[in-house]
């Protein structure tokens, strides 16, 4: 008769891959939202982005609320 033996294996880490990415995408959202003047659509649409800032009008109150000065 045979016996065969099962080998269980749990990895309880979390991925590098997976910090590294949630990490990019916190300092993105930081950046627009605490930073951002325009730059982020400065590459569609030049000049107008700056004078426009839809981003900033956009994030305005979460701003205030987060602690960003921005006027």
């Amino acid at each position: 008769m045979s016996q065969s033996n099962q080998i269980n294996v749990s990895k309880n880490t979390v991925p590098i891959l997976a910090i590294v990415a949630l990490a990019v995408v916190f300092a993105v959202g930081l950046f627009l939202v605490g930073f951002d003047q325009g730059h982020v659509f400065s590459i569609a649409f030049g000049e107008q982005a700056f004078e426009d800032s839809y981003i900033h009008e956009l994030t305005h109150d979460m701003r205030h609320a987060a602690g960003f000065p921005c006027h």
